[in-house]
């Protein structure tokens, strides 16, 4: 049986043979290590092994340092591998220069054992940090075109009234982060879908009294299914699915909240979601024409949608425009 080796893999390029002697001592019992002595066959072992960490000598024959560290940014295969100059060069302009080409940290020779380990492992842990938030928000995703694939024939539709609300929060003021949770917390608007019986959500006719009153329930089932959390990202996201179908007027469920009572992320949410559904394709109904499906969010207007939210919308056409092209259905 093969058992995988799961330590981190950490790849030393010097071309003194004493210096990689040392940061074998220093390292190897923690970490699995690759050794290349010039610059080209420093790129060679990235490209065919993906090292999850490069500690990298600037002064040695044939391509610097600075330039293997550019050739390894400009490379999408290794670009995300963080590299660690280890160099005599002690200026500040070299450290600078080292920034410059794309490093994470720059430690001195000779080197301290203590300080190598504490800075391979503080940027490891900085690797996996990213690693899980991007497993996190990919999963996340999943979950929306989950629901979406429930009662559509395609999964687009989250990734374009996701992409158009991250547009109007940042057209409304929002900073880049918190624009990017509304980016990534958008798609679980559905979510509680999941749990609305199939004779309801994918009933072909008109639904009853009592089949409309078990379809709203999907608001707050989607609250319950997303949770609590402090994260902001995933309360955004119970916000948005417990909220995205109140209306500005205060005839909306779940709870007819009115105007500012609705929690800002849901009112952008609310009028991109009926943005992208008016004008896609759907088994029931053809697309709308766009001029037809601002006309009729524009006559919502201090009704369905916050005003302020509408002229956001029409501010930014051309951009959300694009955004529709670059997700169509095909």
């Amino acid at each position: 049986m093969t058992v995988l080796n799961a330590l981190p893999t950490i790849l030393v390029v010097d071309d003194e043979a004493a210096n990689l002697q040392l940061l074998k001592h220093i390292l190897q019992a923690d970490y699995q290590l690759l050794f290349a002595k010039n610059g080209e066959r420093a790129l060679e072992l990235a490209r065919e092994q993906r090292p999850d960490l490069i500690l990298l000598d600037v002064m040695m024959p044939g391509m610097s340092g600075y330039q293997v560290c550019a050739a390894l940014k400009t490379d999408a295969g290794t670009e995300s591998i963080p590299v660690i100059f280890v160099t005599a060069l002690t200026h500040t302009d070299d450290e600078v220069q080292a920034f410059g080409a794309g490093a994470v940290d720059f430690i001195t020779k000779p080197v301290s054992p203590l300080i190598v380990k504490a800075r391979v492992r503080t940027h490891l842990s900085l690797v996996r940090m990213d690693e899980l938030k991007e497993t996190r928000l990919e999963i996340v995703h999943r979950l929306g075109l989950a629901a979406e694939y429930r009662d559509n024939e395609t999964g687009q539709h989250v990734i374009r009234m996701s992409r158009y609300a991250q547009l109007l929060g940042r057209a409304a003021g929002m900073s880049e982060s918190v624009a990017d949770d509304l980016l990534n917390a958008a798609p679980l608007h559905d979510i509680g879908k999941i749990g609305i019986p199939d004779s309801i959500l994918l009933k072909p006719g008109p639904l009853s009294a009592d089949e409309w009153a078990v379809m709203k329930t999907h608001a707050e089932i989607g609250a319950r299914i997303i949770g609590e959390h402090r994260n902001p990202m995933l309360a955004m996201a119970r916000r948005i699915a417990l909220s995205h179908h109140e209306k500005w007027d205060g005839t909306g469920y779940p709870y007819g909240l009115v105007g500012d009572a609705i929690p800002f992320e849901a009112r952008i949410v609310a009028v991109c979601d009926v943005l992208d559904a008016l004008t896609s394709r759907r088994p029931y109904k053809e697309a709308w024409p766009t001029e037809r499906a601002l006309e009729h969010i524009d006559a919502q207007r201090g009704k369905h949608f916050e005003p302020a939210v509408v002229d956001l919308l029409m501010e930014n056409l051309p951009a959300v425009e694009t955004v529709r092209q670059q997700c169509r259905e095909d």
